[in-house]
């Protein structure tokens, strides 16, 4: 026995559905649903919830293809049946049932009438569980859409169907004698359908009806009609109603009600039967408390049915409210009879009402409108800029005051105008006033407050200030004048208000509509800020048929309009000085805001990309046009004013010339003919070499495709042993070469390796693209054409066999394209395999000869030895210490790069060349080299520097770099997008502020770090003093850095010669870092240098000496075996005096002991395991003079910083900022860069980086604490409240300006960490300190494989995206007993991170535990899994062993919970 309509409703939906789709309402959540969680023991549908805003109309159709029958609950909510309306005629033919609760009102109902098959509406408890029945019955058997419309506070008893014979029922064959019954038998004698005129054809879906009523009624035992009615045979009213019911009251002989249920299709013959032939006066009653037209539909149905009815027995009929009925049935009956009284025939169109209209069932406010999250961004930086200024006078906030009408331009326009129209009455009211108390006795106070008001800049923060006094002067001396009384009443307008109206590019398509145009028109001061989201790749989409105007244009033909373009993706610091511009503008200001997206799923960081393409190719500039300025247009595009710049200079330098010096424009004309003359005969040497050439054996062109450099290395290769068989070979890359040339010519050897998901590289893929799309056509175009490819991959790259066929996939599919379009294959594709012994080279020298062969060349003996190549080592030796050609490419201005072998000695000068590879393929389409910038890397030993250096940095990045500059893990300053011309002042800037960059990069000793840790500030300065020595002490000693940078000019004649008494003239072999420990924090990743230095205090505190570790490094070559991270080995101990001696030694052994025939082999940790460690350690002990002592006793308890406030022994306090990735830079509420230029204007103590790059403020004395902590409070910097994740984690810059980058690292890893966070908040671990570091390549610049877990995919870094599985664990657990917690986050994209997780096949554990294997246990068993993925099983010893590996030794994170993945098998 049930006693809730919602409850039994849930009860048959649940029962009787195969999929049940359960819409969740406003309030997040639906009523259903606590009523389905009791139902789960019997047979479940498929259950799927919607959340609310979902369109449901576009699920049904995915859902329903399988299912017998779908029902949908929901509540009655006016944008969710809405929604519903446009996608339900798509859907007929789906057996579907809508069951909806109505609380008290159908006006959201009754428009979907018209649009469902059929529409039952329920009153009572009762029929809420019969008609739920009769609609599944109508839905499945008639295959109709059933809309059940019931009250859902309805309340009473009722006798529930049993579970099991709901599907029996359902299931039913329909009876054909059922179809044929009339429910109402033969018409009544004295009832309407004797009085028509002729008889009314009725719908044929009421048989259908019928049916499924009777079917109901021999299940339940009770009765279901179209409709129910009570009274006399001779009433006189007749009562028709639609909603509460009403057959229950007891009314007397002379009234009828009759209570509709079915409203689609309306029973008319049923209606007429029930109409006593006496009823002179017909009150239709509805449950609709708002409805758009005078009339309501049932009221238009009787209507239509009455003019069947004879002319002179048509009854009166009278429209209605029915709304909450009194308690009391005689208060009922009272109210009827008053209601059909006021019925009369006098006042046929007055509206009546039967009941209280509920106070909650007046005109719901409109809804506010879904703002994208993406534009948030802008009005974020508007409320940064005017904060309590600020007005956007077409907020979605005002549309629930005011109307949906708020959120237009014209109407936004005219609140503008009516706040001007304020301000200008309060300006006259102040004036006059004024003019008043001139003459009267009004305070001179209050007259210098009024002088003083007006005066005050229109947008200045003084004018509220100013207003509050004037109105407290008013008030205190009680000044009785209407101006006084008229400036107290306009008392709001002494805010200065900037007014903004927000719109979108919509408003482009018609300027005058959109309201554009009478904004600029009004000449009212205020701004218009019109988004364009338009994506740069989806420029070409929109429709041909709608063209677009150019906002910013027309306005600018006003002349009287400020005009700007701005993209917040682009420049920050653009934006916020735009906004100011133009609210300072008097007059209307336009600004267009460049927003690409598609979708709010829409990654920021696609954002970001699509932004930096557009603004950089020129699609979306950014400008000013201030009028009133002399000047008034201003380019703000760097890209394109430095394009715009070169040509210029380009076209005016020979013209200006000429005009200056006359007399030079013979010479130059005469040089340029010799210039000339010296190209013709250079090629014609060329051209008569070729010949013979050509004589001696047949042409072959080579074609590569290269990403990384590898596939180029072996093509030039193949052309230079080509060149010394007698075969004239030219090289040159695949998309360089056209299928039209290629057509010509007659031996082609394609040369490619293997990129993303067995994809072709960059340079290669337009001619992919055009070979398959001639097959796709069965074009055969090479007639002549005799090929053979040579394919590079790696077999080991896809460890799951269904991605086997990645392997070499560019070069296989370009095998057989090419033979598919008609070429001649002479030899047999070769396969390179990274895998193999030697690498790729394994394969390519069983391919060569088959190309000899095929050349008929195989016999030609090469006596010539092949060239040399030229390495780092050839360059090092050659640039006269590190001076190479550097000074003359900064004067050549025809390109933004410098000479490649410069490339590589600008290193050691701390610079790195990079190019915006975000654009890379844009400017390559448009014929454009790369993006060139160049990356500046300060010299600043432990991370130390002062105020004013902080302030200088801060300074350099914005004249000279990107705007924002980054805090690394070696514990200095970094400098992005530093163009060429930028490079000398920068370098001259950074000198100024007493630091350099020489060493900071290259073959040499690195910047040294020195542990952060402020508790330990006595022993930390200590620490800091002994590493700042090291750092000068091994520095290079060449002076070429200072000729370059610094312009201090050689001695004449080469007098005095460099020399590097410790480096030699090919310095190291490879880079050389070096670190200072204080435990017991492992900030500095100790065992990730190439030596450590782990501080050793004594009994007193001070520092006694250090253990010694040698061999760390992070860096791994994708792919190469003889490559991988290694942590360094504990040499012993040594005192403070000795450690510059050890430091040097090593660094000696080294230079004379590492592998400088290959690079990617020479860091010291390849050295030592080469040599081993024992004999290692005996030629340090021997150069060094003295043995190392035993190490003493030391503990790491953490690697990560301690954020907050911290005193020290000397009272001083300490306070550790969070920099996200050490990114410092303003963002929409984020202003750090500001805040920290702020305190550091004030602060009188150091700043210390830390090597996890975030920002040590150290220092502060106890007079100036509460100052620093205002500032950083003001600037939300003293925020550290963040999860333990995102505070442990770290990541390299990566994509878009390093080069070796292979997938996204800075930018992608906060999207991660908010995915991952959510998953820590459920499983309570939000305060755990996991320790996540991101890379976009293998050389692990964050240091990620000491964060205790390597994120990887088939046992491959940087591989593509699979589902991976999150797991915890905590040290203290046993890997290989305990189990874990385990989440999944399903799949990530490919190539976006270094880490990937999600969900695996079973429970897997992996564990970095040695430079080649990886510990891994699950449920059933323990092995060690090689990086290859290969596994063995291994006794218990041997893993135990494994997890003791010096190579990764216990102990280096004791108390951080680590980061653990696995991928599926």
């Amino acid at each position: 026995m049930a006693t809730n309509a919602l409850g039994v409703v849930s009860r048959i939906s649940y029962l009787s559905s195969d999929v049940l789709v359960d819409v969740a309402g406003t309030n997040q959540r639906s009523a259903f649903t606590p009523h389905f969680d009791k139902l789960a023991g019997y047979r479940p549908p498929t259950l799927i919830n919607v959340p609310n805003g979902a369109d449901i109309g576009l699920r049904i159709p995915k859902i329903s293809k399988d299912a017998s029958l779908v029902v949908v609950t929901l509540h009655a909510e006016r944008d969710v049946l809405n929604r519903l309306i446009p996608s339900l005629p798509a859907l007929a033919g789906t057996p579907l049932v809508i069951n909806v609760a109505v609380h008290d009102d159908l006006s959201d109902i009754l428009p979907l009438r018209t649009a469902v098959d059929f529409l039952i509406h329920s009153a009572t408890v009762e029929q809420a569980h019969d008609n739920a029945l009769l609609a599944a019955r109508l839905a499945k058997t008639e295959r109709a859409i059933v809309l059940h419309a019931f009250q859902a506070k309805a309340h009473g008893t009722v006798e529930e169907v049993d579970e099991l014979k709901v599907r029996p029922f359902l299931d039913a064959p329909i009876k054909a004698e059922a179809k044929q019954h009339h429910a109402n038998g033969h018409p009544a004698p004295k009832t309407f359908q004797s009085l028509i005129s002729k008889p009314v054809e009725e719908d044929a879906r009421i048989q259908q009806y019928q049916a499924a009523a009777l079917a109901t009624l021999a299940l339940v035992r009770r009765p279901l009609l179209p409709l129910h009615h009570t009274g006399g045979p001779n009433a006189t009213v007749a009562i028709v109603s639609l909603g509460n019911s009403l057959a229950q009251l007891y009314l007397p002989d002379d009234y009828t009600v009759i209570e509709i249920s079915l409203l689609q299709p309306s029973p008319t013959n049923s209606i007429l039967a029930a109409l006593p032939s006496t009823v002179t006066r017909i009150i239709c009653l509805e449950q609709i408390y708002r409805w758009p037209t005078k009339w309501t539909p049932l009221y238009l149905d009787l209507l239509a049915l009455l003019q069947t009815v004879n002319p002179d027995q048509r009854p009166q009929l009278s429209s209605g409210i029915l709304a909450d009925l009194p308690k009391a049935s005689h208060d009922v009956q009272s109210a009827i009879k008053t209601l059909a009284e006021n019925a009369s025939p006098t006042t046929p169109r007055s509206r009546l009402v039967l009941g209280t209209i509920p106070s909650h069932a007046s005109e719901r406010p409109a809804k506010r409108p879904h703002v994208p999250k993406h534009e948030s961004a802008y009005t974020k930086a508007l409320d940064h800029v005017f904060a309590d200024r600020l007005e956007i006078s077409n907020s979605p906030e005002l549309v629930e005051t005011k109307g949906e009408a708020a959120t237009r331009p014209e109407y936004a326009l005219g609140r503008v105008e009516n706040h001007l129209a304020g301000r200008t009455q309060l300006k006259n009211a102040v004036e006059s006033l004024l003019r008043t108390s001139r003459k009267s006795d009004v305070p001179k106070s209050l007259q210098g407050l009024l002088e003083k008001w007006l005066q005050a800049k229109p947008s200045g923060a003084d004018s509220a200030k100013l207003g509050q006094d004037i109105i407290k002067e008013l008030q205190e001396h009680q000044i009785d004048h209407p101006a006084a009384k008229k400036v107290s009443s306009l008392s709001h307008q002494f805010l200065s208000t900037s007014h903004w109206i927000i719109g979108s590019d919509a408003w482009s398509y018609d300027l005058g509509s959109s309201g554009v145009h009478h904004a600029i028109a009004s000449g009212l001061d205020v701004n218009l800020l019109i988004l364009d989201t338009t994506p740069y790749s989806a420029r070409n989409a929109a429709d041909p048929d709608k063209r677009k105007k150019d906002i910013g244009l027309y306005a600018m033909n006003y002349g009287n309009v400020y005009v700007a373009s701005i993209a917040i993706y682009s420049s920050y610091g653009h934006v916020l000085r735009t906004l100011i511009e133009a609210d300072k503008f008097e007059g209307p200001s336009i600004i267009l805001a460049y927003l690409p997206y598609i979708s709010e799923n829409d990654s920021a960081l696609d954002i970001l990309k699509e932004t930096k393409v557009a603004v950089d190719s020129g699609y979306w500039p950014l400008y000013r046009w201030d009028p009133s300025k002399s000047e008034p247009f201003s380019l703000d595009s760097e890209a394109v004013k430095a394009d715009l710049q070169e040509f210029l200079d380009r076209q005016n330098h020979l013209s200006q010339l000429v005009a200056s010096e006359p007399k030079l424009a013979a010479e130059l004309v005469t040089s340029l003919g010799s210039k000339l003359t010296e190209a013709r005969s250079q090629k014609a040497s060329e051209a008569y070499d070729a010949m013979l050439g050509g004589l001696d054996g047949p042409p072959l062109l080579v074609l590569y495709a290269s990403d990384g450099g590898a596939a180029e290395k072996f093509a030039k290769r193949l052309a230079t042993r080509a060149k010394a068989r007698g075969v004239t070979a030219k090289i040159q890359t695949m998309d360089s070469f056209s299928i039209e040339e290629l057509k010509q010519e007659e031996h082609v050897a394609f040369v490619t390796s293997t990129a993303g998901q067995g994809e072709p590289p960059q340079n290669g893929r337009d001619t992919f693209k055009a070979l398959n799309a001639a097959a796709t056509r069965g074009e055969t175009l090479f007639s002549t054409l005799k090929y053979t490819v040579f394919a590079m991959g790696d077999s080991h790259y896809w460890p799951r066999p269904e991605d086997a066929h990645y392997y070499n996939k560019p070069g296989k599919d370009l095998d057989r394209r090419l033979e598919q379009l008609g070429g001649e294959r002479v030899a047999d594709i070769g396969l390179g395999d990274d895998q193999d012994a030697d690498g790729p080279m394994t394969g390519y020298k069983i391919w060569e000869p088959l190309l000899w062969k095929a050349l008929g060349v195989e016999g030609v003996e090469v006596t010539e030895a092949e060239p040399e190549p030229v390495t780092n080592e050839h360059i090092k030796i050659a640039s006269n210490h590190l001076r190479g050609t550097i000074a003359e490419g900064l004067k050549d201005t025809s390109t933004g790069a410098l000479a490649a072998s410069d490339g590589q000695l600008t290193k050691f000068h701390g610079i790195y060349e990079q190019d915006d590879r975000d654009i890379r393929d844009e400017r390559k389409a448009q014929g454009l080299e790369p993006a060139y910038s160049f990356m500046i890397r300060v010299r600043m030993a432990g991370g130390v520097c002062t105020p004013a250096q902080w302030l200088d940095m801060d300074r350099i990045s914005d004249i000279h770099g990107n705007g924002t500059f980054k805090l690394t893990t070696r514990q200095t300053f970094q400098f992005h997008g530093v163009i060429k011309k930028h490079l000398k002042p920068s370098i001259q800037a950074i000198n100024r502020a007493l630091l350099d960059t020489i060493a900071a990069c290259g073959d040499v000793n690195r910047n040294v770090l020195v542990a952060s840790l402020p508790s330990l500030s006595h022993l930390h300065e200590e620490c800091y003093r002994f590493g700042a020595s090291l750092s000068d002490k091994l520095l290079p000693k060449t002076s070429a850095y200072h000729e370059i940078w610094l312009d201090k000019k050689m001695v004449a004649g080469d007098a005095v010669k460099d020399i590097e008494p410790m480096y030699g003239a090919y310095y190291l072999p490879r880079k050389f870092k070096i670190a200072v420990a204080i435990p017991p924090n492992n900030d500095v990743d100790i065992f990730a240098n190439d030596v450590g230095f782990i501080a050793i205090a004594d009994q007193k505190g001070r520092l006694s000496g250090f253990n010694v570790t040698a061999g760390g490094g992070m860096g791994v070559t994708h792919s190469n075996k003889k490559t991988y991270p290694r942590t360094g080995s504990v040499l012993g101990f040594c005192s403070v005096e000795n450690g510059f001696k050890v430091a040097e030694s090593i660094l000696l052994t080294q230079r004379d002991n590492g592998n400088r025939t290959d690079r990617k082999n020479a860091r010291l940790k390849y050295t030592i395991d080469r040599m081993g460690l024992d004999v290692f350690k005996a030629e340090v002990e021997k150069r060094q003079g003295f043995s190392f002592q035993p190490a003493r006793p030391y503990q790491f308890d953490s690697n990560v910083d301690e954020f907050g406030w911290i005193k020290d022994a000397q009272g001083k306090y300490h306070f550790t900022c969070f920099i996200e990735n050490g990114r410092v830079q303003d963002e929409p509420g984020k202003d750090f860069k500001t805040g920290l230029r702020e305190i550091a204007k004030v602060h009188k103590g150091r700043f210390r980086l830390t090597a996890n790059q975030h920002l040590i403020v150290s220092e502060v004395p106890e007079s100036e604490l509460g100052t620093i902590k205002k500032l950083l409070a003001t600037y939300k910097l003293d925020n550290v409240q963040f999860s333990g994740l995102r505070l442990s984690s770290s990541a390299c810059v990566a994509f878009p300006t390093c080069g070796l980058a292979m997938a996204e690292s800075e930018r992608y890893l906060p999207v991660l960490i908010d995915k991952v966070e959510a998953i820590c908040e459920e499983h309570g671990l939000r305060n755990d300190s996991i320790v996540m570091r991101m890379t976009g390549c293998p050389n692990g610049c964050a240091r990620p494989y000491l964060a205790g877990g390597i994120c990887r995919q088939g046992a491959r870094f940087l591989s593509y995206a699979t589902r991976w599985r999150l797991l915890w664990s905590t040290p203290e657990q046993d890997l290989s007993r305990k189990r874990h917690r385990t989440t999944d986050l399903g799949n990530l994209e490919a190539n976006d991170q270094t880490i990937c997780i999600g969900t695996p096949g079973r429970r897997e554990i992996w564990r970095l535990c040695h430079s080649r294997w990886l510990y891994f246990c699950d449920d059933r068993r323990k092995a060690l899994v090689r990086r290859d993925g290969r596994r063995r099983g291994v006794p218990r010893s041997r893993l135990i062993g494994a997890n003791k590996s010096q190579r990764m030794p216990t102990g280096v994170m004791q108390d951080t919970v680590f980061v653990m993945v696995s991928y599926g098998t």
